[in-house]
C-alpha cells in the first residue's frame, strides 16, 4: 500500500498530465460558462487546476478518465464530481457522480450527469437542477443547450421558495410546472409553457404561455405586475404599468390607471443614475370625468377631494395634474447637492391620487447644498410647503395658500477639535428670509369678538434673520462625585420686516383685544448673553438582589437679561410657534423649539433623573421637576402672534411639575407614563401613556393622549385620544392584525382598521380594510387594500397606501 506521500504525489501527477492533456486539446475558456446561464467568459490568462485520486488514459479510444474526487477549478468557476472522462475524437466532457458546478456568480449546478461539449455551447443534462445567486430554482427531467445562449428544460419546475431542511420533498408555497422551460441566456428571458401555477401544491391556474425577466436580471422592459384598488371617491381603479429598461443607467416607466368615477389617469417616470448621483423627474394628469365628486352639499370639498375653485363645478373636462422631480448628488465626500421639487394644478391632486413619493398630507418642496466635516455641518436650502388640503382655492382659511417661500434658509454648525479654555466651544449659524403672498391668520370666536384675530400666524410681505449664537462649557467632577458644569452662551440677532398694511392691521386688532400694544417695526437688532451653572450628583446604588439604580439629582441656573422686544408684538415668530413643556425638555436652556424667540430672565430647572437595572433584564428610567422663574421678565408669559407661551406651563414664576417614568422587559414588554401637572393642585394638565408587547404569538400596542384646552394657542377645547393596535400569530406565517383612534372629546372613531396577512421568503399577501372620518363633516372614506408578492415574478394588488396606514 503507497504511503500517503506517494498517493498525494500520484494524485499531483496525475492532475498535471490531465491538466496538460485538457490544455492540448481543449479550448478551456469556455469551460467556465454556465450551463444555466452559460454566458459568463474565463479571464484570459486564467489557469485551471485539478485533483482527483486516480487518471485513467486509453489512447486506442482517445480518452482520459479522472476518478475519484475530481475537483477542476478553472477562472473562478468550480466543478465537482465522482468521475469526468473526456473524449479527444467527440470534443465532449461527461461528468457523472453528485455533479455539481459553481460558477464564479454563485450560480450552482447539480445533477448525477452532464454531457457537454468542449466549448459548452451545446449540451445535454439529466436530472437536473440549478440554483441562481438570488436564489431561484430550475428542476428538470432533462435539459438541452443550443447555441450558446438558450437553455430548454423538459418536464420542468420554476421557483423562487427555498427548499424546506426538514421535508425537502415538501412542495413549496408556489411553484410554475410547465412541459417546456426556455431561458434565453441572450434576451434575458424565461419562457413557460403548457405551464400550471401551483400554490401550496395545489393546481390554482393553467396558462398555456407566459414569459418572465430572467431571475438573475434587474432590469428587463415589459409590463409589470398591474395593481387593483378602491376608494370611496374614485371608485374602483385598475393600475397597468410598463417599464422601459433604455440603458444600465436610465430607464422610463409609464403608468396608466382607469378610475370608474373620474376616468383615465396617465402617469410617466424618468430615472437616470449617474457615478455620483441621481435623479427622476414624474409626470401626471386626467381629465375628471365627474369634478362635482368631490364637492359637497355645503359647498366645501370632501375628505380626499378637489380643491375646486367657484364656478369650476361641473366641467366633465375638468383637468388636474402634476409634475415632480427629486435628484441628490455628492459633489465629493464633503458636499451633497439635491432637490425635491412638486408643482400641480391644484392643492390636493397627488394625495388624491395617491401619487408615489408626492402624497404626503405635506410636501415640502427643496433645492439644498449640505456639507459635514469631523464635527462642521452647513446646509442652505429653499423650501416650499405644499399642504394638500381639501379647500377650495378661494377658502380665505386656505393653509396651502398661506405658506411662505423660504429663499433661502441656512444652518451651519462648527465645533473646534480643541478644547477652549478646557471647555467645548460650539458655534451655530441660522438664517431665513420668508416671503408669503398672503396673511395666515386664525379666528377663535368662542373667546375673542368676531371681527378679531386671536393668532397671526404668518405676516403677509417679507421678513429675514440672521442668527449667530457660541456656547461654551466645561465640566469638573470633585472628589464626592458632584459634577459641575459652568456655561457661558452669547447670541445674536439682526431682522428686518416688510410687512403688507392688512398684516398690520391683523396685528393691530390682536394687540386691541389682548390689551397690548402694537410695535411691529422694520428692523431691529438683538442680543441675549446666558451665564449658567449646571450640577449634577449622580449615585449608585448596588443592591443584594443584583439590581444597580442610579439616582441623579439635578439643578440648574441661567441668568439672562430679558428677552427683548416682547410683549408689544413687535416681532413676527415663524420658526418657534410649537411650545411643549414636559419631562424631555426641562434642563434645556432655551425651550423654544426655534431661533425667533429666544428665553430671558433668570431661571432654575431643578429635579432628578433615574435610571434602574435589574438582574432578570427588566429595566427602569424616571425624570421630575420643576422650573422657577427666579428674576427678570418671564419670556413665557409675554404674548406674541402666536401666543406661544399661553397655557405652557412655564408662564407663572413656578412652573408646573413635569415627570416621565418608564419601564422595559427582556420579554418585549415595555411602557411609560409623561405627564405635566399643576404647580398648586396638582391637577394633569397634559398626560401621555404609551404600552407595548412584541412576542409571539401576540404584540399589542396601546397610547393615550390628554392635552387640556389652550384657547390663547388656538384649542379650545380639551383633547383625549385612544390608539389600539393588536397582532396576532394564528400560525406560521399566518397574521393578522388591527388598529383604531378613538377621539374622546369628540366621541368619534376617527380612523379604525383590519388586515390578514401571510409572509414567507418567497411570497406576501396581505388584505386591508380601513375607515377615516372627518372631525367636522363626519364624512367616512373607505379604503381597500390587497398585495399579493411572489419573489421574482412579480406584485399584484393595490397600492401600498392603505396597507401602511393599517400597518
Amino acid at each position: 500500500m503507497p504511503s500517503n506521500r506517494q498517493a498525494n504525489l500520484a494524485r499531483l501527477y496525475a492532475a498535471t498530465a490531465l491538466a496538460c492533456l485538457l490544455a492540448c486539446a481543449v479550448p478551456l475558456p469556455a469551460f467556465a460558462q454556465e450551463v444555466g446561464k452559460m454566458t459568463t467568459n474565463v479571464p484570459s490568462g486564467s489557469q485551471m487546476l485539478l485533483a482527483a485520486d486516480t487518471l485513467v488514459y486509453n489512447n486506442d479510444n482517445q480518452t482520459v478518465t479522472a476518478v475519484g474526487g475530481v475537483q477542476i477549478d478553472y477562472g473562478g468557476n468550480r466543478l465537482v464530481a465522482q468521475k469526468v472522462i473526456y473524449d479527444r475524437n467527440t470534443k465532449r466532457m461527461v461528468a457523472t457522480g453528485n455533479v455539481e458546478i459553481v460558477n464564479s456568480d454563485g450560480t450552482k449546478i447539480n445533477s448525477q450527469h452532464i454531457d457537454i461539449t468542449d466549448d459548452f455551447a451545446d449540451g445535454f443534462v439529466n436530472a437536473l437542477r440549478v440554483e441562481t445567486i438570488d436564489k431561484a430554482y430550475f428542476a428538470a427531467e432533462s435539459a438541452e443547450r443550443m447555441g450558446g445562449v438558450l437553455t430548454t428544460f423538459h418536464n420542468g419546475v420554476y421557483t423562487a421558495c427555498e427548499p424546506c431542511e426538514d421535508k425537502p420533498d415538501k412542495a413549496p408555497t408556489w411553484r410554475v410546472k410547465a412541459r417546456k422551460i426556455i431561458w434565453n441566456g441572450e434576451k434575458k428571458t424565461v419562457r413557460f409553457e403548457n405551464a400550471n401555477f401551483e400554490f401550496f401544491g395545489f393546481p390554482l391556474a393553467y396558462l398555456p404561455a407566459f414569459e418572465i425577466a430572467d431571475p438573475t436580471v434587474k432590469r428587463k422592459s415589459g409590463f409589470l405586475i398591474p395593481s387593483i384598488s378602491y376608494n370611496s371617491h374614485l371608485g374602483y381603479s385598475v393600475k397597468v404599468p410598463y417599464y422601459f429598461a433604455l440603458s444600465p443607467t436610465y430607464d422610463l416607466t409609464v403608468t396608466g390607471s382607469g378610475y370608474t368615477k373620474q376616468g383615465f389617469l396617465g402617469e410617466a417616470e424618468w430615472r437616470q443614475r449617474f457615478n455620483n448621483g441621481e435623479y427622476s423627474l414624474k409626470i401626471a394628469g386626467i381629465q375628471q370625468q365627474n369634478p362635482d365628486a368631490f364637492i359637497d352639499t355645503a359647498g366645501f370639498p370632501s375628505t380626499g377631494g378637489h380643491n375646486v375653485d367657484s364656478g369650476a363645478a361641473g366641467d366633465p373636462n375638468k383637468f388636474r395634474g402634476m409634475m415632480g422631480t427629486q435628484g441628490q448628488f455628492a459633489i465629493n465626500e464633503r458636499w451633497n447637492f439635491g432637490w425635491d421639487v412638486l408643482l400641480q394644478t391644484d392643492k390636493n391632486f397627488s394625495s388624491t391620487y395617491n401619487i408615489d413619493k408626492y402624497n404626503a398630507g405635506v410636501h415640502q418642496s427643496s433645492v439644498y447644498l449640505t456639507g459635514l466635516n469631523g464635527r462642521n455641518y452647513f446646509d442652505v436650502r429653499a423650501m416650499h410647503f405644499d399642504v394638500q388640503e381639501n379647500a377650495p382655492n378661494s377658502y380665505i382659511s386656505s393653509r396651502s395658500n398661506q405658506q411662505p417661500w423660504v429663499l433661502p434658509s441656512l444652518d451651519y454648525a462648527y465645533i473646534p477639535d480643541a478644547s477652549v479654555a478646557g471647555g467645548q466651544l460650539s458655534i451655530n449659524v441660522n438664517s431665513r428670509v420668508l416671503r408669503r403672498d398672503q396673511l395666515d391668520e386664525a379666528y377663535f370666536t368662542p373667546y375673542v369678538p368676531a371681527s378679531g384675530t386671536q393668532r397671526v400666524r404668518g405676516i403677509e410681505g417679507e421678513s429675514g434673520r440672521l442668527t449667530a449664537e457660541a456656547e461654551w462649557k466645561r465640566s469638573f467632577v470633585t472628589d464626592d462625585g458632584l459634577v459641575l458644569t459652568p456655561l457661558l452662551a452669547l447670541q445674536g440677532d439682526v431682522d428686518y420686516l416688510n410687512a403688507s398694511s392688512g398684516s398690520l392691521a391683523a396685528v393691530n386688532s390682536m394687540a386691541t383685544n389682548l390689551g397690548e400694544q402694537d410695535d411691529m417695526r422694520s428692523s431691529f437688532a438683538r442680543y441675549m448673553a446666558t451665564a449658567g451653572l449646571e450640577m449634577r450628583w449622580p449615585l449608585l446604588f448596588s443592591m443584594a438582589s443584583g439590581s444597580s439604580h442610579v439616582f441623579e439629582p439635578m439643578a440648574q441656573v441661567f441668568m439672562r437679561p430679558n428677552e427683548q422686544y416682547v410683549g408689544g408684538l413687535a416681532i413676527p415668530n415663524e420658526d418657534a410657534q410649537s411650545m411643549v413643556f414636559d419631562a424631555t425638555t426641562l434642563f434645556e436652556r432655551d425651550k423654544f423649539s426655534g431661533y425667533d424667540r429666544i428665553e430671558g430672565g433668570s431661571r432654575a430647572n431643578v429635579g432628578f433623573r433615574y435610571s434602574g437595572s435589574y438582574i432578570n433584564g427588566w429595566g427602569t428610567n424616571a425624570i421630575f421637576g420643576q422650573s422657577y422663574q427666579l428674576g427678570g421678565a418671564n419670556s413665557f408669559a409675554a404674548p406674541d402672534l402666536v401666543n406661544v407661551g399661553a397655557e405652557s406651563g412655564l408662564q407663572t414664576s413656578k412652573s408646573d411639575y413635569v415627570g416621565l417614568f418608564g419601564i422595559n422587559s427582556p420579554n418585549g414588554f415595555a411602557a411609560s407614563v409623561s405627564g405635566r401637572f399643576d404647580e398648586q393642585t396638582f391637577e394633569v394638565r397634559r398626560a401621555e401613556l404609551k404600552a407595548a408587547y412584541s412576542g409571539l404569538p401576540v404584540s399589542l400596542s396601546a397610547k393615550y393622549a390628554f392635552i387640556e384646552a389652550q384657547p390663547l394657542y388656538g384649542f379650545t377645547t380639551d383633547r383625549h385620544e385612544v390608539t389600539l393596535g393588536a397582532s396576532t400569530h394564528l400560525a406560521e406565517n399566518w397574521r393578522v392584525f388591527g388598529t383604531g383612534t378613538y377621539d374622546l372629546q369628540e366621541g368619534l372613531l376617527v380612523k379604525d382598521g383590519v388586515g390578514f396577512a401571510y409572509n414567507d421568503s418567497c411570497f406576501t399577501y396581505l388584505m386591508t380594510y380601513a375607515q377615516s372620518r372627518d372631525l367636522n363633516t363626519r364624512e367616512v372614506t373607505q379604503s381597500i387594500g390587497f398585495n399579493l408578492s411572489f419573489r421574482t415574478l412579480g406584485d399584484f394588488g393595490s397600492s401600498t397606501n392603505a396597507i401602511d396606514t393599517i400597518q
